[in-house]
């Protein structure tokens, strides 16, 4: 008998400064941290703010809602965990609070300026990868 349960993605482990984003997609929300001097959001999650070097940085819960700012579509995956899910779209996402992401869309690609909201696909560990769809 087959597992029907598709491979699960590799992520990376969780580090001290990533730690928040990870645990909160545990309950499926999108967290970034923001720079208390600046108010830049901080994306990836680092030490410090990417605009000021500010070190003071709090986590804030986001809508997940976006717009599709670039778009590579992917016809062969050279990860057995999405071979099947081919063509794929990984897609850069300027999220309505003004950070971009990086991340996929699969089924239909969407277009430059497509209105885009985040969904979850499940990690072995009882993570959640934050992916998007169309809104």
């Amino acid at each position: 008998m087959t597992d029907p349960t598709p491979p699960f993605r590799e992520v990376p482990e969780a580090s001290e400064v990533s730690a928040p984003f990870w645990a909160a997609t545990r309950e499926r929300r999108l967290v970034m941290p923001r720079c208390t001097g600046c108010r830049q959001l901080v994306w990836y999650p680092r030490p410090s703010c990417q605009r000021c070097a500010g070190t003071d940085l709090v986590w804030e819960e986001l809508s997940g809602a976006g717009t599709v700012h670039a778009v590579s579509v992917h016809h062969r995956s050279p990860s057995p965990a999405l071979a099947d899910r081919t063509p794929y779209a990984v897609v850069l996402i300027d999220l309505d609070e003004g950070a971009r992401i990086m991340s996929n869309v699969f089924g239909a690609v969407p277009e430059v300026g497509s209105a885009v909201r985040v969904a979850w696909e499940p990690l072995a560990d009882g993570r959640h990868l934050p992916i998007f769809e169309p809104a």
